[in-house]
């Protein structure tokens, strides 16, 4: 069950905005921390968060640590989501066959 991680990693709003910004390129804590409202070592708990769920990788850099996301880090996620969205696709196809029979 890691897709429940990751829905737990991004249930927060600040993680999940650290999350998005990661999108553009990778950064380190201190470029994640000037753009949010908590402190450098809140960032680096956050990061620790994702980092677990398996949403971001970490690459030491000398002292530094670049931070990206994992391109695989919400497959968990989207085959959980997508067993429901199979079902919903096939109760609609159902019923539009259905409809179209009594006709």
């Amino acid at each position: 069950m890691a897709y429940a991680e990751v829905f737990t990693a991004l249930a927060d709003p600040t993680r999940r905005h650290i999350f998005e910004a990661l999108l553009e390129c990778p950064k380190t804590v201190g470029e994640l921390a000037a753009n949010e409202v908590v402190s450098r070592p809140a960032v680096s708990q956050h990061l620790k968060v994702l980092e677990t769920a398996q949403l971001v990788a970490v690459e030491p850099q000398g002292n530094r640590r670049l931070y990206s996301i994992k391109s695989d880090g919400l497959e968990d996620l989207r085959n959980y989501l997508d067993r429901f969205w199979s079902d919903v696709l096939s109760a609609y196809g159902a019923e539009i066959s259905r409809r179209m029979n009594n006709h």
